[in-house]
């Protein structure tokens, strides 16, 4: 197998079993066919090509994609799936601790900060509570703090 095609292999593949799923009309396909397969559909493509095409750049959109399909199939079909805000780092620290273990160099550090943000934020303990209090004087205007905060960074290199 040619590993420049694997990517565009798996995803007219999983592009066809979905809408082959779609034309037979079975009973639970109607669930699973929704925009959440398609993003898994994708992502399997991209870790397709990241793993057996060696691309790892490939990985982290693959798990990426893969998770945040699952996660949003998780909130449609099984009743006790978390819906918090917290899944979203949750699944990006996945992403970044798989691309770092394919590429062995960049991510550990972003993927154990996200991964312990999620976890703070699962827990009922709010560390943040404290930032409500003290900037609340801030209210409409925190908006206008972070556009200037990016203009100072593009800005300063």
């Amino acid at each position: 197998m040619k590993q420049g095609r694997i990517f565009p292999g798996f995803l007219l593949i999983g592009i066809g079993c979905y809408f082959l799923l779609q034309q037979l009309s079975f009973p639970f396909a109607a669930q699973l066919l929704s925009w959440p397969s398609i993003l898994i559909v994708i992502g399997i493509a991209f870790l397709a090509q990241g793993y057996w095409g060696r691309e790892s750049s490939m990985v982290f959109p693959g798990s990426l994609l893969t998770g945040l399909g699952v996660h949003f199939h998780g909130l449609q079909f099984i009743a006790a799936w978390p819906d918090h805000w917290g899944m979203y780092p949750f699944i990006i620290s996945l992403a970044f601790f798989l691309s770092f273990q394919k590429t062995k160099r960049d991510g550990l550090i972003p993927a154990i900060i996200l991964l312990i943000i999620a976890i703070i934020s699962f827990t009922s303990l709010n560390p943040f509570a404290w930032l409500l209090h003290t900037f609340a004087f801030l209210g409409g205007i925190w908006p206008l703090i972070l556009i200037a905060l990016g203009i100072i960074l593009l800005i300063k290199r």
